[in-house]
């Protein structure tokens, strides 16, 4: 059975070493100092008003999970050592395979005259707010989930199919997790808090560009670390999109966040990550 990390169950240590991660699971507090841009935000329901004073409060970053387990996966103990594991690098075949196909996956785009894509977003909206019946794929009602029109179809052109494939991935998944962070059951929220849809995208291309997903090999520790837990878990890329969503949320919460800071905890979680 699968033990859990935050909420998040996962299968990326052996049944042992995945209890001993649940053991020491813990959120750690280190200040971290990052560029700012705004964001736009949506209001939170029955959300308190946090008054940090951003300017001049030190920004934090949040990790959530083991420490070790995730310096494991994504690490880097110098230059030395990045030139080292760059030459001494290859691809197996069976990783060469699915990185082709997880690369192929990021080059579609999210497309409306499709019927799997549309059936894709239907199933999103019924995972994310099952007893709401979805009046139509063009509706305010998208704005609920954070999207920030009414069609989700535009928000989906910055990253694509990808994007609505990783939000289902982790809704049907990680339930509970999804509903946790979709209904910002968690923490103090700010006024204006982040949508939560649009957000999802924007982790899904933090995550293409941490992993260096769109070039033609990984030339740093944390794609060339990525490659080989590929060559054991398949659907590692979108597990670890469900990890860095619930890492971002635990960032805005250290840092007591509202909208303006959305690109600040971002920054801050793709760091940490």
């Amino acid at each position: 059975a699968p033990s859990s990390l935050m909420g998040i169950p996962f299968q990326l240590q052996s049944q042992q070493q995945a209890k001993a991660l649940l053991a020491e699971n813990k959120i750690m507090i280190k200040k971290e100092t990052s560029p700012s841009e705004p964001f736009g935000g949506q209001p939170a329901k029955n959300a308190s008003t946090p008054k940090p004073n951003m300017a001049t409060a030190a920004k934090v970053n949040a990790m959530v999970g083991n420490k070790t387990w995730f310096g494991g996966l994504f690490t880097g103990s110098g230059k030395k050592r990045q030139v080292h594991a760059e030459k001494n690098f290859e691809m197996t075949p069976l990783q060469e395979q699915r990185m082709q196909k997880l690369k192929d996956r990021l080059n579609i785009p999210f497309d409306e005259t499709r019927p799997d894509h549309l059936t894709s977003l239907k199933a999103l909206w019924k995972n994310s707010f099952p007893d709401t019946e979805l009046t139509s794929l063009v509706s305010e009602q998208w704005k609920d989930m954070g999207w920030q029109g009414p069609n989700p179809a535009t928000d989906f052109r910055g990253c694509g199919f990808v994007s609505l494939e990783n939000l289902l991935f982790f809704a049907r998944r990680y339930p509970a997790s999804f509903q946790k962070l979709l209904l910002k059951t968690q923490g103090m929220r700010a006024t204006w808090e982040y949508p939560f849809a649009t957000a999802g995208v924007n982790v899904s291309h933090m995550l293409i560009q941490l992993l260096e997903l769109n070039s033609a090999r990984p030339k740093t520790l944390p794609g060339i670390n990525f490659v080989r837990m590929l060559s054991e878990h398949e659907d590692v890329f979108d597990i670890l999109y469900c990890i860095a969503f619930e890492m971002m949320d635990a960032q805005w919460l250290a840092m007591r966040a509202s909208y303006m800071q959305f690109n600040d905890v971002l920054e801050a979680t793709k760091a940490q990550l």
